[in-house]
């Protein structure tokens, strides 16, 4: 009997409590990668943050990094259960600020570090009394 294993990964963002964005999202390949040798190694770096950024080019699998990165945090909460990922990142008013259309999941909380997923969408205007959460779901199946 032969198995696949996939990756699904979606992405919700709330503007002020108001769902703004609800879109598949891609594992990149440097994401798909790193989850493969650590099978084998028994020194990865976990996933710990997600950064935003106001890059506007289609996601594409040879991506390593967000086209124009301008804030990164390690996620608010994190969560597994049956075979499902969830990633939290709270951006409270006053912090990233401004025109946000990309994010991505890394290895590493403040620069660099590998990528495992991006993705891009319409741009949201992020002012500073304003509160975004973007919610980020990946399924192992």
């Amino acid at each position: 009997m032969n198995e696949t294993i996939s990756l699904v990964g979606e992405v919700e963002i709330l503007l002020n409590n108001v769902v703004v964005v609800q879109k598949k999202n891609l594992i990149v390949q440097a994401g798909k990668n790193f989850l493969t040798n650590a099978v084998l190694s028994n020194s990865t770096s976990p996933f710990v943050a997600i950064a935003v950024g106001s890059g506007t080019t289609a996601a594409s699998s040879g991506d390593t990094a967000l086209e124009s990165e301008f804030y990164r945090s390690v996620y608010t909460t994190s969560n597994t259960l049956n075979s499902v990922i969830t990633l939290t990142l709270l951006l409270v008013p006053g912090v990233a600020t401004g025109s946000i259309s990309e994010a991505g999941i890394f290895n590493n909380a403040t620069s660099g570090g590998t990528m495992l997923s991006h993705i891009v969408f319409s741009t949201i205007s992020k002012q500073s009394i304003d509160t975004l959460i973007l919610t980020w779901t990946i399924t192992v199946g």
